[in-house]
């Protein structure tokens, strides 16, 4: 009787069809979240562009499907960058947000969930487009820290610091606007003159 064979190994095709029907819809979400109002109908494009290349680069892809995902989202920032300068944008991709749509967890009520995600929204808006960046890969796209690392071209280590001073600018933000939100103290009264100081008036 003969040992059994291994299976026999998957083809590159084979794999990037795999790799394709994991990734495709939520690295189109990614290219979305980061298009202009005016430029999300090509988002496709965009995306078709970043399959196509990750295809040809197909034999540099990292072995494990967690790590292609991650890839697949760096090619595609990069095609959009490259969209972007063609548009005549530089820098980060601002990432956009949905008012209400990000309530915080915390809220414990339909006018409380509103108010949050109007807050946060309103914050968000405020951020940097390089906070909104560091922040949407780890918030929206669900990478971990090697993972966003390997979106933007940075080392793990680098990546947690920025995510780090990110947070901690969004916190600042809402903290800013929940102290505007405070009503005003209530001027105080001034207090009564004295009354030697009423006798002296007469």
């Amino acid at each position: 009787m003969s040992p059994p064979q291994p299976p026999p190994a998957e083809s590159a095709e084979q794999r990037f069809r795999t790799l394709y029907a994991d990734v495709h819809d939520d690295v189109l979400r990614f290219v979305r979240r980061r298009s202009p109002v005016e430029a999300v109908s090509s988002a496709e494009d965009v995306v078709a562009d970043a399959m196509l290349v990750a295809w040809r680069r197909f034999d540099d892809a990292p072995r494990r499907l967690d790590a292609q995902r991650a890839w697949v989202f760096g090619i595609a920032r990069n095609c959009l960058l490259t969209a972007h300068r063609g548009r005549g944008r530089r820098g980060a991709l601002a990432v956009r947000v949905t008012d209400g749509a990000a309530a915080a967890e915390a809220a414990t009520s339909p006018h409380d969930e509103l108010v949050a995600g109007l807050d946060l929204a309103a914050a968000w808006r405020r951020l940097s487009s390089v906070e909104q960046e560091v922040l949407a890969l780890t918030v929206f796209e669900d990478l971990t820290s090697a993972q966003a690392a390997l979106v933007l071209g940075t080392t793990p280590t680098g990546y947690r610091l920025r995510l780090m001073r990110a947070r901690r600018a969004l916190r600042s933000l809402l903290a800013v606007d929940d102290d505007a939100a405070e009503p005003a103290p209530a001027p105080r009264r001034a207090s009564p003159p004295a009354t030697d100081a009423l006798e002296a008036t007469r």
